[in-house]
């Protein structure tokens, strides 16, 4: 990062500090215009910041990453959310080739094997594609909390995102996992029928699965490992 970008990053943080995740967004999606985007993995908090974009700019730059082993009901929120919003949301998939040759090397759920493993699926079926969608971006924009996992308690709501060289800003970052449900329910915001069924967390549906009362909202997510590590590489750990 070089001194022009931090002394950005700086006068963001001055600007939008303590102000609603309304006005961050209206401010980025005015202020950059064409370089900032909104990746959204169609979550909860990602349905709350789409709500709010579309009644900012229904032309915003909104993307997805779609792995090709995602449940059916996030297919058919994808669908009902652009038909309610009138918006677009880009889909990128992963380069076939580089999935068919992991498939035939390492086998088709070769992720339950080896945390090796499962991050080089989540490479070629995640990191892969989102480097694609952020060519020509300069600011990312992001549905994280610090309540969702113990890797994300020292993420700030801007900060400068070394592995994709981009400013990456999370205006929900303070929300309770409370005022996200209020919200989507107060707006009739359209989310993921899964989460009725015990997912908070729904990712590919291989590794994703349903959590029991008291665990942790993530818990569902690569249970398997230790929670230390539930990452696909998308969003770096900061160190705990």
């Amino acid at each position: 990062m070089d001194k022009a970008t931090d002394l950005l990053i700086d006068n963001l943080h001055n600007l939008l500090k303590g102000k609603p995740a309304e006005a961050v967004l209206e401010y980025l999606f005015c202020t950059f215009n064409g370089e900032v985007g909104f990746s959204t993995s169609l979550g909860a908090e990602d349905q709350v910041i789409t709500h709010m974009l579309a009644a900012i700019n229904k032309s915003a730059y909104i993307f997805t990453l779609d792995t090709g082993r995602l449940f059916p009901e996030t297919y058919d929120l994808l669908d009902l959310t652009v038909k309610k919003y009138g918006i677009s949301i880009n889909i990128f998939f992963p380069e076939a080739k580089n999935v068919e040759d992991m498939v035939k090397s390492k086998g088709m759920n070769l992720f339950y094997d080896s945390i090796e493993n499962r991050k080089l699926c989540c490479y070629n079926r995640k990191i892969e594609p989102l480097k694609r969608a952020f060519q020509g971006l300069d600011v990312w924009v992001c549905g994280l909390r610090h309540e969702q996992s113990p890797t994300r308690k020292n993420i700030k709501m801007i900060e400068w995102d070394d592995q994709n060289e981009l400013i990456k800003i999370n205006p929900l970052i303070e929300w309770t996992e409370q005022q996200v449900w209020d919200y989507i329910h107060q707006n009739n915001v359209p989310y993921n029928r899964l989460h009725d069924k015990g997912f908070p967390s729904i990712g590919c549906q291989p590794c994703t699965r349903a959590i029991m009362k008291g665990e942790d909202i993530r818990a569902g997510r690569w249970w398997w490992e230790n929670p230390d590590t539930r990452e696909c590489g998308l969003h770096k750990p900061k160190s705990i």
